[in-house]
């Protein structure tokens, strides 16, 4: 249990007492248990955009539903996709790439990303409704941490100086187990949330963090915690982006 909660406490704002989580191994460890943490989030999240539909029209609960979204992370997601944005459209390179995304300014390309993604998930959660809006709102953070642990398993660590993710790298049987561990969690996710319409956004999803994941290996070599933070912020446009097209 230490693990979960040393996961929970590194992914959200929750103030979980630092006896609960461990020392380092726990931290290391925690990784695995990042379907569980988006599994909380889900349920809170969706549960609250219950409750929101039913005393706000479409958009304004939707603002709401994603603002919770952005909340439930403590805005580390969203820094991460404006620092990545920051630097991978500089037209830079690779080393100076990383200098710019490890400056904590936000520059034009990083207010752009974030307006641009935010918007989007509000609008597609607004253009659905009935219990596909709140399965889908669960099943959003649960697919994005779900990317989080299979790049974290499958790609290298792009930084040599160090990083917030540099404690979390890892390799052979462990990454194969991990990676395994990712799918299997988003696609069971996907079936519970939605049968086989599920299962479908949960294996797009998969295939979008793996196209972000190449591109990151491409660009600068590997992943870092900020590439990370984007991968779950554009991931979980996903399953809202295909259950707006169902709904359509």
């Amino acid at each position: 249990m230490k693990a979960f909660f040393a996961a929970l406490r590194f992914l959200t704002p929750v103030p979980v007492p630092e006896s609960w989580c461990g020392g380092e191994g726990e931290l290391r460890a925690s990784p695995a248990f990042y379907p569980f943490v988006g599994l909380v989030i889900g349920g809170v999240v969706a549960a609250v955009g219950y409750g929101l539909g039913h005393v706000l029209s479409a958009h304004p609960a939707s603002a709401l539903v994603v603002v919770i979204l952005v909340a439930a992370s403590g805005g580390l997601h969203a820094d991460g996709l404006a620092d990545t944005a920051d630097g991978f459209f500089s037209s830079r390179s690779k080393e100076r790439v990383l200098e710019i995304m490890r400056d904590s300014r936000t520059g034009a390309m990083g207010v752009i990303a974030i307006v641009s993604v935010m918007t989007i998930k509000i609008s597609l959660v607004a253009a659905m409704g009935g219990p596909l809006r709140w399965r889908t709102i669960l099943l959003m953070p649960i697919a994005g941490r779900c990317a989080l642990l299979l790049v974290m398993a499958l790609f290298p660590y792009a930084r040599t100086d160090g990083g917030l993710a540099t404690i979390f790298r890892t390799g052979g049987r462990r990454s194969v187990l991990l990676a395994a561990w990712a799918l299997l969690a988003v696609l069971a996710a996907g079936w519970l949330a939605g049968s086989f319409r599920g299962v479908t956004s949960a294996a797009t999803s998969v295939g979008v963090a793996l196209l972000l994941a190449l591109y990151s290996r491409r660009k600068i070599g590997g992943y870092t915690g900020d590439t990370l933070g984007a991968t779950c912020e554009v991931v979980e446009l996903v399953p809202a982006l295909l259950a707006a097209i169902w709904a359509g």
